[in-house]
């Protein structure tokens, strides 16, 4: 029995430095290669000795596959392939290859500029790294080589994001990173073939969240805002610079424009011009009422947003200020955030998910004072946490598994309580393994490859007249149709031909042998009521039945006790006039034999299912209570 392996380096039972090993059908692939925005040490990246602790690293990878631009699933990619040593084929999708670096070298300059890091990538390696990215188009199939292949579906989450699909001869593993299973403002939901791989690798950041109406937390959002900058106060929203900060633009500036408000709304660094390119450029990844307007009206100029000036921090008044990064480990929005902290009338919304260790974390924990930098803050700010987070709820991540029907199901990037939870609920649910390995435990899953058979064109047309009779019939009459294949399965192990299925004629034609049919019978005593009547009227009333019972097959009639529909027969016991009319007064009690009517129906094997039916109905409608 063959197996696949998945190990993972960093996500497993955490969520940051998105990192797993992944070896199926004798390939080895690492998908994403992320680094930990709670560490500033060599912990932030993943232990890439897993990998090969010896030799070349390219000998040993097939390839690398980054699912989206996030810094926690591909900040690490210049440090492995330029300061670690990789050459090999790096995939991911073409907004992704044009996004990934201008976030890498925002990170190499806080990391390297600001912090004075030295054991760091350089702005070169980075370009270095890019040179080595092959982009991937959207449903496209890349053969890495003779035997992998790789194809992108669509992730929602931000702009770019993919899920893979790893296939290797027979056995295939899909790869979500992160993805949404509800369209926003300018993306559109993830989805994906029913493609039921072996192994399914999800992301579970929010396993046991079920999230409430979008339009309440709108709401909830527009209020909260509205109220500070009335009483004069600031309020930080720190944000990634693509994604969720697209999304809340969007909803502040109609709601500005429909309030006519004037307090003033800015965004960091201009990365609204930034983002306003890419989303240009790559207007097919946005959602259809984005793609509708993009002729006549570009949804990302804002007007009431304007770019922000690091002399603003200090300016008295209501501000609105969007500041990266998202979860306040570092860059503008922590500066902002060190500078406002101190006053009750401002508000710091945190829109998404932030890790442990991140300044972000420590202030939704409730802390009241922070060491930042060796220095003590203290928080008096407002502090509110509302989820407009692109990751997939508990529903949503249910919902997927459904969509792609996998045999098996591995959860990453997540909390490990949490995991244990939708790990029990996956298998009571779907019935199928489910495992969540932490960093460094390799997930071992047992695959039975299918085998291929041909079969042949008189089987196929068979079937196919039977699924049109049982696909036309009314739904309450469909298992009357619904017959099982009957067929025989032919291996010729000496021309090295695959397994074939044949009809039983053909089989016993090729073998030059007679067929032996398979009779099956039951009788049933019918009801005192029905023992009164005629033969032949009580065969007219049967044949009528079964006219509404089998609507489009034939009904035949050989004799006046004879009946029968496709291959099954009915006949019609008679009994004599003083053993019917002893049948009546006499009531028989049930499970007693009765000296009334029979009728008896036979069926061959292929049969059995239809015949089955159609015996609990005459049974229903005519037999005594035996």
């Amino acid at each position: 029995m063959a197996e696949i392996r998945a190990t993972p380096l960093g996500a497993g039972q955490d969520v940051g430095r998105s990192c797993i090993l992944l070896s199926v059908g004798g390939k080895n692939i690492m998908l994403d290669c992320g680094m930990h925005m709670g560490y500033n040490d060599p912990r932030r990246f993943p232990d890439f000795s897993y990998v090969a602790e010896t030799g070349s690293l390219t000998a040993h990878l097939d390839c690398v596959i980054i699912s989206h631009f996030h810094l926690d699933h591909c900040g690490a990619l210049p440090y492995f392939s330029e300061m670690v040593g990789y050459d090999g084929p790096i995939y991911m999708t073409h907004p992704t290859k044009a996004i990934a670096p201008i976030l890498l070298e925002d990170y190499r300059k806080i990391s390297v500029d600001k912090k004075g890091e030295t054991d760091f990538f350089t702005s070169k390696m980075i370009k270095d790294c890019m040179e080595k990215v092959r982009g991937v188009h959207l449903h496209q199939i890349v053969q890495v080589d003779s035997t992998l292949s790789i194809k992108a579906y669509y992730a929602g989450h931000v702009l770019g994001a993919a899920m893979f699909e790893i296939r290797v001869g027979q056995q295939s593993v899909v790869y979500t990173g992160d993805y949404n299973m509800t369209p926003d403002r300018h993306l559109g939901a993830a989805w994906i073939d029913k493609c039921r791989p072996d192994l399914l690798i999800t992301e579970s950041t929010y396993a046991t969240t079920i999230r409430d109406s979008k339009r309440c937390r709108e709401r909830d959002f527009l209020k909260s805002v509205h109220e500070t900058v009335e009483k004069g106060g600031k309020v930080l929203i720190p944000v990634f610079a693509l994604g969720r900060a697209q999304e809340l633009c969007i909803l502040l500036e109609s709601f500005w424009e429909r309030m006519n408000l004037k307090a003033p709304i800015y965004f960091t660094t201009g990365l609204t011009e930034k983002a306003n390119h890419y989303y240009k450029l790559f207007v097919d990844w946005t959602n259809q009422n984005i793609k509708k307007t993009f002729v006549h009206r570009n949804m990302f100029e804002f007007k009431h947003i304007k770019p922000f000036d690091q002399s603003y921090m200090k300016e008295p008044g209501p501000m609105v200020v969007f500041a990266t990064p998202g979860m306040l480990h570092a860059g503008q929005s922590l500066n902002i955030f060190k500078a406002w902290a101190g006053c009750e009338q401002n508000i710091v919304i945190i829109p998404g998910y932030c890790v442990q260790g991140t300044v972000g974390n420590k202030v939704l924990s409730g802390q009241k004072r922070i060491e930042i930098n060796h220095k003590m803050i203290d928080v008096k700010m407002q502090v509110q946490y509302m989820s407009f987070s692109a990751h997939a709820d508990a529903k949503g991540i249910m919902q997927l598994i459904r969509m792609c029907q996998p045999r098996h199901v591995m959860l990453v990037h997540g909390e490990g309580e949490k995991m244990e939870f939708l790990h029990s609920k996956i298998e009571q649910e779907f019935g199928i393994p489910c495992s969540y390995p932490a960093n460094g435990e390799t997930a071992v899953i047992e695959t039975s490859p299918p085998i291929p058979v041909d079969v042949s064109a008189c089987l196929l047309k068979r079937q196919a007249t039977l699924n049109t009779q049982y696909t036309s019939a009314p739904p309450a009459k469909r298992p009357m149709y619904n017959r099982p294949v009957s067929a025989v399965l032919t291996v010729d192990p000496d021309n090295g031909a695959r397994p074939k299925l044949i009809s039983l004629d053909e089989a016993s034609k090729t073998l030059g042998v007679k067929a032996h049919d398979v009779q099956f019978s039951s009788t049933l005593c019918l009801s005192s009521a029905h023992t009164t009547l005629a033969v032949d009227c009580l065969s007219e009333q049967i044949k009528a039945n079964l006219k509404k019972w089998c609507p489009g097959q034939a009904v035949q009639q050989s004799a006046a006790d004879h009946l029968s529909v496709g291959g099954i027969n009915l006949q019609i016991k008679a009994a004599s006039p003083a053993a019917a009319a002893a049948a009546v007064e006499s009531s028989p009690a049930p499970g007693a034999s009765s000296a009334g009517h029979k009728l008896v129906v036979t069926w061959p094997f292929q049969d059995n299912v239809a015949a089955t039916n159609l015996v609990k109905l005459l049974r229903d409608t005519y037999a005594n209570n035996s």
